[in-house]
């Protein structure tokens, strides 16, 4: 469970561990966007209900709150920024970019939820919300050009 929270051993990258994480969000969102909608809404909501255990397992394991080797979150969070998208690389890589930029800066309420959530779910939250945002962004880019 914890070789899965930390991005199949990407957590454990010394530098920018989570966008080494959320690169693996990449071959899943490429396996998957064929997929209809509904069952790639179902899907992502798999992911994040079997990451709320397996980050609460990573943070008991490692200690403290949102540990950086846990990048699980980070995953699933791209998934959902990738709800819909576009086809193409370029929006793949829109998409890499605007989920690490909310991911990092952390605008409300992204880091409200990342201070007051504890445990699985505030790990995974914080993420899938920035992940929201980031999946307006981008079909709002896709709208526009």
């Amino acid at each position: 469970m914890v070789f899965v929270a930390t991005g199949f051993g990407t957590g454990y990258i010394p530098r920018a561990p989570g966008t080494f994480g959320t690169l693996v969000g990449i071959p899943f969102f490429l396996l998957l966007s064929p997929m209809n909608i509904a069952g790639y809404l179902l899907v992502i909501s798999v992911l994040f209900g079997t990451g709320i255990f397996f980050c609460q397992v990573a943070e008991n394991h490692f200690g403290g709150h949102d540990n950086k080797r846990i990048v699980w979150d980070e995953v699933v969070g791209y998934l959902v920024t990738m709800t819909a998208a576009p086809n193409g690389l370029v929006w793949v890589v829109v998409g890499f970019v605007l989920f690490r930029l909310f991911d990092i800066l952390k605008p409300w309420p992204i880091g409200w939820v990342d201070r007051h959530i504890d445990g699985g779910i505030g790990v995974m939250l914080d993420d899938v919300v920035a992940g929201l945002m980031a999946m307006f962004c981008l079909q709002s880019i896709n709208m526009f050009i």
